[in-house]
């Protein structure tokens, strides 16, 4: 009873519109005055949530990725692609979604992700014919590969939340998200020659192939050696991400992309970002601290064993609720909320964390293209200058697709695991 009148209470906040972080900051410190519990360990959580070293690399990814966006590193990108695929039929929507890929292999943020393919492809498809609702969901949907495939900020989170290795959560990514990728491709090029509505593009001479590829060689450079510093062992996540910033620093000031009025408006949006991400962790370690002394996450992980026998049916509950709640919250509240309230039960049920994290991360990434909080839905209306009714439309068949992954992954859980165990 006390574990669902907290649940209630902390939903009703929610629903209220009260901020995240004051919504758990708040509810825990008053589960603690009930509790008689003495406050003094209030600003120990605040600190000890956000003292790690771990969660640099957060600022740093989202500084870099602002720093990209702002050098037009997404037009680069998209047109070397567009080169080598754009006469295909339906090849604008290949080359949109592969350069989805690519930049989420360098920002590790799905919302930049978005916006910055977005920017280049909504108005170079639209010119081309291509159904407008399509455009616009595709990009919803590709923007979600950011955080997803490596390096990825909610993996970071989840990584520092269960104390699993983020180098193997990176590692569990790639499948996943290359899967996910490649199943947006064949759904567009479906899409397109079935419905037709579209221009061919003429086809790149080898010429224009290779200067387009050329000025796309430094970001796609940055995005390996980012990733391949990682896995290497030559750095951790946070050191990674801050040679990643510097050379993007460098890349867009030497092709003369870059200057102090950009630079300022790229820390500034990083700095903003950073700070609501490590105040919504603060809120959600006060939060975790006041539910743990209550024994809400034990009471909860006995009720799952106790009721679920089987593993599957644990993880069909817990994306029911997860679907549901994607509905109300953007994906790192349900993070922050759910998972420290759920690993228990999975330790409990045999479930490997870290396929737990890539399942987790994938119905998050669904509730990132579902109204009514859709976040993606939200930076396509403003890039596209389109209703929510027009994003979400499109997005529908590419939630349906993730849904359908987030099944086969626990039919298939290779898809995420053999990657990162067969090289360790």
């Amino acid at each position: 009873m006390e574990a669902f009148l907290i649940l209630t209470a902390l939903l009703a906040l929610l629903l209220l519109r009260t901020p995240v972080a004051i919504a758990l900051g708040g509810l825990g410190v008053i589960l603690l005055v009930l509790k008689g519990l003495p406050l003094v360990a209030v600003p120990q959580r605040l600190h000890g949530s956000v003292d790690s070293f771990e969660l640099l690399a957060v600022p740093m990814f989202l500084l870099m990725s602002n720093i990209l966006l702002r050098g037009g590193v997404g037009r680069d990108l998209y047109a070397a692609v567009q080169s080598w695929v754009g006469h295909w039929p339906g090849g604008l929507g290949v080359a949109t979604i592969l350069s989805c890929t690519l930049f989420s292999a360098i920002s590790g943020s799905s919302v930049a992700t978005a916006a910055t393919v977005g920017t280049v492809a909504i108005p170079e498809m639209e010119k081309r014919g291509y159904d407008r609702p399509f455009v616009l969901g595709m990009l919803a949907a590709g923007g979600t590969l950011g955080i997803l495939i490596p390096p990825s900020i909610p993996l970071i989170i989840y990584g520092v939340v269960t104390e699993s290795s983020i180098p193997l959560l990176f590692l569990a990514g790639i499948g996943p998200g290359l899967f996910l990728a490649g199943a947006f491709i064949v759904y567009g090029l479906l899409f397109a020659r079935i419905t037709g509505a579209y221009q061919p593009m003429p086809k790149a001479s080898w010429g224009e192939r290779g200067r387009a590829s050329l000025m796309a060689l430094p970001t796609v450079l940055l995005a390996v050696g980012i990733v391949g510093s990682i896995y290497a062992g030559i750095a951790t996540p946070s050191e990674s991400a801050g040679l990643g910033f510097v050379f993007a620093l460098i890349i867009t000031l030497i092709m003369g992309r870059m200057d102090f009025a950009k630079l300022k408006e790229a820390v500034q949006n990083s700095l903003s970002t950073t700070v609501m991400i490590l105040i919504i962790i603060a809120g959600a370690k006060v939060f975790s601290y006041a539910i743990t002394l209550y024994l809400i996450p034990q009471s909860i992980s006995a009720l799952l064993t106790e009721n679920i026998s089987t593993p599957g049916l644990f993880v069909l509950a817990v994306g029911l609720v997860l679907l549901i709640m994607g509905f109300f919250l953007e994906s790192l509240s349900m993070l922050l909320i759910m998972v420290p309230v759920l690993l228990p039960a999975v330790l409990n049920v045999n479930i490997d964390p870290v396929w737990f994290g890539i399942f987790f991360v994938v119905l998050i990434e669904t509730a990132l293209i579902t109204p009514p909080v859709g976040m993606n839905l939200f930076v396509i209306q403003a890039v596209g200058k389109a209703s929510l009714q027009e994003v979400a439309r499109g997005a529908l068949p590419f939630a349906g697709i993730m849904l359908a992954t987030a099944v086969l992954l626990w039919f298939w859980q290779d898809l995420a695991l053999y990657i990162p165990y067969a090289l360790r």
